[in-house]
């Protein structure tokens, strides 16, 4: 069991960028917010990321896992260990804080 992810959850880019989460759920809350599921964006801000060729900052998480139990509205939830991938960098993305009150699997 893990933590459910939620729009306010700290999902940040190796580099620190931090992301933001462009959601398709409006029904379902969790103390007041929206609840994260597989087809939400995260958009990243902030990456400071750069090459030798010059920067290349990820702009967007991509999540890969979710919850294979908890679904809402058909889309499974993503939950604290859930995988996610920045773009373009290909690096992993890390949820660095969420709500602990409800959890799924």
């Amino acid at each position: 069991m893990s933590e459910i992810l939620d729009a306010v959850s700290a999902v940040i880019c190796p580099h620190g960028g931090s992301a933001r989460q462009i959601t398709t759920n409006r029904r379902v809350l969790m103390s007041g917010v929206p609840i994260a599921t597989l087809a939400d964006q995260f958009v990243i801000d902030g990456c400071p990321n750069s090459t030798p060729a010059g920067p290349l900052p990820c702009i967007a998480a991509r999540f890969t896992t979710a919850a294979s139990r908890v679904r809402l509205s058909g889309v499974p939830v993503l939950l604290r260990d859930s995988i996610a991938v920045c773009e373009p960098s290909g690096a992993p993305a890390v949820v660095a804080l969420t709500q602990s009150r409800v959890t799924g699997a």
